[in-house]
């Protein structure tokens, strides 16, 4: 894997994020590792996320790109958990969301 231009390692780390999104919400239908294709996405999702972060890492600082990396997930599967699996829609709990993303783009616009 090459150095990545810091523009596209940030990209990098979106995506690898987007598969940690992916893979948590597999686990749910994974039923436990029981149900084969559910399984086979979410351990594929699970390599790809970490893989891209590593390659992001060659870059980024590696606490940014982690708790970047934790946020997007975080942020996200919470967010499909409202959407697909009807979890709560509390103010409190948007609220803190919010300030996850808050967190996430100030970690992005201090980091170079």
């Amino acid at each position: 894997m090459q150095t990545l231009t810091p523009a596209t390692a940030w990209l990098v780390l979106l995506v690898a994020g987007l598969c940690e999104v992916g893979w948590a919400i597999g686990l749910k239908y994974t039923e436990g590792f029981t149900r084969l294709a559910p399984s086979a996405w979410t351990l594929a999702a699970m390599a790809a996320s970490v893989v891209l972060l590593a390659w992001s890492l060659k870059t980024l600082p590696v606490g940014t790109a982690y708790a970047v990396w934790t946020g997007i997930g975080a942020v996200g599967t919470a967010l499909l958990g409202m959407a697909l699996f009807n979890e709560s829609r509390e103010v409190a709990r948007l609220v803190c969301i919010g300030l996850i993303v808050a967190g996430i783009l100030g970690l992005k616009l201090v980091t170079k």
